[in-house]
């Protein structure tokens, strides 16, 4: 699995990812310091954007390939973010360890009982992947990497919900924001 996702990244550009709509949309919820966890990073827009907001970042990915090419920008732009190689299904983060936590474009249900316990208290969780109603053919086709309707808002019941979005299927299919859902929620204790 690493050498399709090595392969992915080798020709991408660090310069040109675009971090989560959740997390851009939203940014003026992150606090102003803390710890925060870039989940599955790929090649780490995320973790840029929380870098640039003050926060002292960890970026977790699979791709040797997408964190050395992250390492090269962010030392390039002087931003503290600290990449590792890690599988997260098998070592997800520590309890009581983070203040912000994105995870972006990526599902394995097994880690969201860990993410929620990573989460200091007041700590927030930003979430954005693919659903199963889609109006178009993207993201992953593998219904193990898709949403029901309102999973994450199941997933995620324990915390309290700061921002939560879905269309699927609604209304005019041409319009809104489609094919994935977002969430953004705090731990409150």
């Amino acid at each position: 699995m690493q050498s399709k996702w090595d392969a992915k990244y080798r020709l991408a550009d660090v310069v040109m990812a675009e971090p989560a709509r959740v997390l851009y949309e939203n940014k003026h919820l992150l606090p102003g310091w803390g710890e925060a966890l870039d989940m599955a990073c790929g090649l780490g827009a995320n973790a840029v954007l929380l870098a640039q907001q003050g926060l002292q970042v960890h970026a977790w990915d699979s791709s040797a390939v997408a964190l050395e090419k992250l390492n090269q920008y962010s030392a390039d732009k002087q931003l503290a973010i600290s990449t590792e190689l890690r599988d997260v299904v098998q070592y997800p983060p520590s309890a009581n360890y983070l203040d912000v936590i994105v995870v972006s474009n990526f599902l394995e249900r097994t880690v969201c009982p860990a993410i929620i316990k990573a989460l200091r208290p007041q700590g927030l969780v930003f979430y954005q992947t693919w659903t199963r109603h889609k109006v178009a053919a993207v993201g992953p086709s593998n219904p193990d990497y898709l949403l029901d309707d309102n999973e994450l808002l199941q997933i995620f019941q324990g915390l309290k919900i700061r921002v939560y979005r879905e269309e699927s299927l609604s209304g005019d299919k041409d319009n809104g924001w489609r094919n994935q859902a977002m969430l953004v929620a705090q731990r409150l204790i």
